[in-house]
């Protein structure tokens, strides 16, 4: 097994993985990588968080994966079918005649 750590950014902002984690193998790393982003959001809270992501590097300090931090929509965040309509948005033949 091979350890790397497991640092949250969103470009501007890093916390930093001193510690790191032993994994074994790739699909391991992308699961491992997926379970820190989930615990993360889960930790520090609701937030938007759609431009942070795991980045993963190993001892020597090369990144070897990028998993972004994925948000499922919550029953009462989904928009409503109002909202989802097509009523209201242009036509492929209106926006030809404009």
């Amino acid at each position: 097994m091979t350890r790397y750590r497991f640092h949250y950014t969103n470009g501007s902002e890093c916390i930093l993985d001193a510690e790191g984690a032993p994994v074994r193998g790739p699909s391991a790393l992308a699961r491992r990588a997926r379970a820190v982003a989930e615990a993360a959001m889960e930790s520090l809270g609701a937030g938007d968080w759609a431009e942070w992501r795991v980045s993963v590097h190993d001892l020597t300090g090369r990144r070897v994966w990028v998993e972004p931090f994925v948000t499922q929509e919550r029953p009462t965040e989904r928009r409503s079918t109002k909202d989802r309509s097509t009523a209201n948005r242009p036509t492929r033949e209106a926006a030809l005649a404009a």
